[in-house]
């Protein structure tokens, strides 16, 4: 019931971390990889069966993981008395489908703090399009039966800002793998919520400025270089080809979302 690799009938497993310290952990249809050191998921994977989804009311019970010890997760007291959104990895709606029961336990699941990161609590657009990404790859990507595997994390940069002792993300990533004529398609995208104002302004004990989300598709290759993480066969099953060039080509290869009609290779 936990994430399976082979969900699509290829593989797409997990992404790693080499190097860094990590702690593998399963929940129902997804699965995180959480980093101790920074008290956030360096990556989270989720299988999504689109023709079983589920309708069930939002749970909301956010609630700390208790194979972890409390110190080593961005729990309440990072959210209590500001204005910081806890911003779901796996969405709620992603892994709620299976039966009655497994949609239930992985819809209550999702509000694990392990499954959270700080972001901008302003609604905008752009924040619809980030949010909605999920169901327009589920109806427009692949032939394997409306079946997606969505891996999402924060970039988790040295220079994050910190905050109540912990460095808040600036950027965010998601990768949606698909089966397509027999093989496997991705397609990446990050998430900025850098600030419009300079970090050093910030009065003393408040959260760092999070600026609007502004949604882009990039190569994966840009992801992988963003977060050194090991993204196996996701690498090459891209849709957005790495440009020549380069890691400077790389950085410069985004395309601004404004509408999923700018989804490239899809």
């Amino acid at each position: 019931m936990s994430f399976d690799p082979n969900f699509l009938g290829l593989p797409a497993p997990m992404p790693t971390a080499p190097g860094v310290a990590t702690v593998p952990l399963d929940y129902p249809h997804f699965a995180t990889v959480h980093r101790p050191d920074r008290r956030l998921a360096a990556v989270t994977g989720v299988t999504i069966d689109g023709a079983t989804l589920h309708e069930l009311p939002r749970s909301d019970d956010w609630r700390l993981d208790e194979r972890l010890p409390a110190d080593q997760q961005a729990g309440e007291d990072i959210y209590s008395k500001n204005d910081l959104d806890r911003g779901h990895l796996v969405r709620r709606q992603d892994p709620v489908w299976g039966t009655p029961d497994e949609a239930a336990q992985a819809e209550s699941a999702t509000f694990h703090y392990t499954n959270a990161a700080p972001q901008a609590s302003k609604f905008n657009q752009d924040k619809e399009t980030w949010g909605g990404l999920e169901d327009y790859l589920l109806h427009n990507a692949g032939d394997n039966d409306r079946k997606l595997v969505v891996f999402t994390g924060p970039v988790l940069a040295d220079d994050d800002p910190e905050y109540r002792g912990l460095k808040i993300p600036r950027l965010f990533w998601k990768i949606g793998a698909f089966v397509d004529g027999g093989k496997l398609g991705t397609t990446g995208y990050l998430l900025d919520q850098t600030p419009d104002l300079h970090l050093d302004e910030t009065p003393e004990g408040e959260p760092p400025p999070l600026g609007p989300f502004k949604t882009f598709q990039v190569p994966v290759a840009r992801i992988a270089e963003l977060t050194h993480l090991d993204l196996g066969p996701l690498l090459a099953a891209d849709r957005m080809p790495v440009p020549a060039g380069g890691p400077s080509a790389l950085s410069e290869r985004a395309v601004r979302l404004h509408s999923y009609d700018d989804i490239q290779g899809l």
